[in-house]
């Protein structure tokens, strides 16, 4: 190697080393200005409200504040995609829901995104339980009843999701898959219209997380049949069933929400954001708010959420492969 080679190889090395010193410097800085939170559901969605609770929280410890970003459409995918462009800087946070990080992944021919190397999980940070949810206008008040309608009349009950490929609208399949009946599925842009929708029989079902039912619910206008896990939902729910209490013990199901990250942002930043959410999630405050909304803490180690996620996608694409759901181009 010639001095001129060595001088230049070594200069791109104290190069790199100056970039790396430089990124580290800033993730220990981190963060100094507001951070954007890209929602990519509607306002006002289970997803959206647990987070803003998260983030709220969130945001005292980094002392700094979140600022929220809706940006629904696609099943997720719209925000997701346009998120996972932003700079890796810690900047930019996303709501990563099951559909878009994991489902949607099978569901879609194409996502404008890769979930699994265009996006960096923080860690999923809250879980749901799917509500077997009917409308009073269905003559039904128990899970038997509902399935024994159904199959009297198939295909001509209808149920609710935020899209298609999300959490909810899987839901439905896999408890048509499980009880062998025919239910439509109807995908909302705006889950606020699916509430009044329920009430007035329009769409008759739903498989839904707590606040996307909580106002049919407390109207009056709809009954909540079970409750898709081991435990009842005791704060929002007390005397709902589980789905095994009412002879369903087979049909379990949940849904989980996600802190995010462009692909490719600085580890030391992850972690930050990593305690962050530690630290929210232990809040007391944090935990009654998620319990009045159905809703438990999760929080995974950074070092697990890539064989959640891969596990979640697989789980889903057995769900849709039985199906027979087309790939949406």
């Amino acid at each position: 190697m010639t001095i001129i080679t060595r001088r230049a190889a070594l200069g791109a090395a104290m190069g790199l080393a100056s970039v790396a010193g430089m990124r580290g410097a800033f993730a220990q800085d981190y963060p100094t200005r507001p951070i954007t939170a890209v929602m990519p559901f509607a306002g006002g969605s289970a997803s959206d409200v647990v987070s803003r609770i998260t983030f709220d929280r969130m945001s005292r410890d980094l002392g700094q504040p979140i600022i929220v970003e809706n940006r629904p459409g696609a099943g997720g995918n719209t925000g997701t995609a346009a998120a996972s462009r932003a700079a890796p800087d810690g900047y930019t946070i996303i709501g990563g829901g099951s559909g878009p990080l994991a489902a949607n992944y099978v569901l879609y021919k194409t996502l404008g995104y890769n979930p699994e190397k265009d996006i960096d999980i923080v860690s999923p940070f809250v879980g749901f339980t799917m509500i077997v949810t009917v409308s009073k206008k269905v003559p039904v008040k128990t899970l038997k009843e509902l399935i024994a309608y159904a199959k009297a009349h198939p295909g001509e009950l209808n149920y609710g999701s935020v899209g298609i490929g999300s959490s909810q609208h899987l839901a439905g399949e896999y408890f048509a898959q499980v009880t062998g009946v025919k239910i439509t599925h109807v995908p909302y842009r705006n889950i606020a219209q699916y509430g009044p929708d329920l009430i007035a029989g329009t769409v008759q079902l739903g498989f839904q997380w707590y606040p996307n039912v909580a106002g049919p619910l407390q109207a009056n206008g709809a009954l909540a049949l079970a409750v898709a896990g081991d435990q009842r939902l005791s704060t929002v729910l007390p005397d709902s069933p589980t789905t095994t209490e009412a002879g369903l013990p087979e049909y379990k199901n949940n849904g989980w929400f996600a802190l995010c990250t462009p692909g490719g942002t600085p580890k030391p930043i992850l972690e930050r954001l990593h305690r962050a959410l530690s630290v929210a999630l232990k809040d007391p405050a944090v935990i009654e708010s998620f319990s009045k909304q159905g809703a438990v803490p999760i929080l995974m180690p950074l070092d697990q959420v890539r064989k959640f996620q891969h596990d979640e996608i697989e789980r889903y694409r057995d769900i849709i492969t039985k199906a027979g759901i087309k790939q949406i181009e």
